[in-house]
């Protein structure tokens, strides 16, 4: 049976200062699946991942989550539905507890401390200082941050980019266990043998132009 699709894109572009950085993009993103976009560096696959949650407009072409076009809903109804993690995210307040609570400040501390296990970091303290925190932690701590809004979406830019390989295993976990549970994932990544492990679509970008799309098994980037 086919997936359903979350984002459908229809002939998408990107101009700034007179250079395409997205140019004639159009595809789709299956729910409930996990899509990688690669490519070179300055592909434009930041920035395409950026447009998902309205932090980028396009220029030119539509974009629709759920059939409907991204641009007719509230931003920030549609960011606690569509979250953002960044490569190097920032941590916005001075313990644990606080920032996994910044868009959920009722959330009970079990909550939080269920938050946390999700992510692997199950031993962490909530007052704990988060500029204590290792790269590796604050990561996961970003993701816990965004999983407290139950978004249906997750964009994932490079989340495993600067952390050890045991880091980057808990955090590839936890994709893993988020798309069994229905959720859409999508995924920015250099690493080649991750994307092929993690990913159940993958698009590739060139100079802002989509030119593979594929299994991760098919595509002849990932050979």
């Amino acid at each position: 049976m086919a997936l359903a699709e979350a984002f459908s894109f229809d002939d998408v572009a990107l101009v700034k200062d007179g250079h395409r950085i997205l140019d004639g993009v159009s595809d789709h993103i299956h729910k409930g699946a996990t899509t990688a976009i690669i490519g070179t560096s300055g592909s434009g696959k930041s920035t395409f991942l950026r447009l998902l949650n309205r932090f980028e407009e396009p220029t030119e072409g539509k974009i629709r989550l759920d059939g409907r076009p991204l641009d007719s809903y509230d931003v920030h109804a549609l960011r606690r539905r569509v979250s953002l993690v960044a490569q190097r995210p920032t941590m916005l307040t001075p313990s644990v507890g606080q920032e996994v609570r910044v868009a959920c400040p009722t959330l009970s501390d079990a909550e939080v401390l269920q938050l946390l296990k999700r992510v692997a970091l199950p031993d962490m303290a909530l007052d704990r200082a988060t500029s204590t925190l290792s790269g590796g932690e604050q990561q996961r701590l970003a993701l816990a941050r965004s999983l407290a809004v139950g978004p249906e979406v997750l964009l994932l830019d490079e989340p495993t980019s600067a952390l050890d390989e045991h880091s980057a295993a808990a955090v590839d976990a936890v994709i893993r266990s988020l798309v069994t549970e229905d959720l859409t994932v999508v995924l920015v990544s250099h690493d080649l043998d991750r994307v092929v492990e993690l990913a159940d679509k993958v698009l590739v970008l060139e100079n802002g132009r989509l030119v593979e799309r594929g299994g991760p098994r098919d595509v002849r980037y990932l050979r």
